[in-house]
């Protein structure tokens, strides 16, 4: 395991993110020991790390796999000054900071999709689950689950996901250091969630929609048992995906599964 936790605490003391570290060798889900802390009061930057979960969360119900000293498994405590409506925008900023990192190893082959996919040449290699607790109108607290694939290898890959994820060892041929990429993330989510706190959201819409293919392409929305599709005109201020359907109507999609419809060939005059 290459987890040198004393050597972490160390390196982010002070940090806002990382200054606490909740460290487990294996843990159901990372997010729901980081919702219990937070509910009984840990502050705003503590951070839960399991080397392995046994109940590891997905968007959808979904379970995300995770095996022993292979990946980073982290969930982090924010209490942001934000109306519940605009709690998206993390999920967003932590998309753009994962891609930030995954792209000093693979750079140009990474890119996001919406609305929290990390992405590295076109297959996955990262999840973000968010999830909020508010108090009247305002965020008591979100809970930022974040699940990147490091050192996994192929043929550790369930079976039904082989051809749509991948790992930085696979896509780069080489062990990563856990430890090191997760001071760097941390340190990146920090960057990133000052600018959104200071200054708002333009500069991470801006971020997020340089680094994704899906603007002006058609897509698929799968949101529940609804298909929706339209060109991808961009996201709001809420983190929420624009579409312009087929019957020129702007509509936003807030929840669902978004994939690129393949182009298909017109026909050509006389064939």
């Amino acid at each position: 395991m290459d987890y040198a936790i004393q050597l972490l605490e160390n390196k982010l003391a002070g940090s806002l993110i990382g200054h606490k570290i909740h460290f487990y060798p294996e843990s159901g889900s990372t997010n729901d020991e980081a919702f219990n802390l937070a509910a009984a009061g840990s502050p705003e930057g503590t951070v839960v790390i399991a080397d392995s979960q046994t109940k590891g969360k997905g968007r959808l119900q979904r379970v995300w796999h995770s095996p022993s000293g292979s990946n980073i498994y982290t969930s982090i405590i924010l209490r942001p000054n934000l109306k519940p409506d605009r709690a998206p925008q993390i999920s967003i900023l932590a998309g753009v900071a994962v891609a930030e990192i995954m792209d000093n190893f693979c750079p140009g082959m990474v890119s996001l999709k919406w609305p929290n996919d990390v992405l590295l040449k076109e297959k996955k290699v990262c999840g973000i689950l968010a999830q909020m607790k508010t108090s009247a109108s305002r965020v008591d607290f979100i809970i930022l689950g974040i699940g990147i694939n490091i050192n996994i290898n192929y043929n550790q890959l369930p079976q039904d996901i082989k051809n749509t994820a991948t790992s930085l060892a696979i896509e780069t041929g080489r062990k990563i250091s856990r430890q090191e990429l997760i001071i760097g993330l941390y340190e990146n989510l920090t960057k990133w969630y000052k600018k959104l706190i200071e200054d708002g959201f333009s500069a991470v819409k801006e971020k997020w929609l340089s680094m994704t293919p899906m603007i002006d392409k058609r897509v698929q929305i799968i949101s529940g048992d609804e298909v929706i599709s339209g060109k991808a005109l961009g996201i709001d201020e809420q983190g929420s995906l624009l579409l312009l359907t087929a019957e020129d109507r702007k509509i936003k999609i807030s929840v669902g599964d978004a994939t690129i419809l393949k182009e298909t060939q017109k026909n050509v005059a006389g064939n």
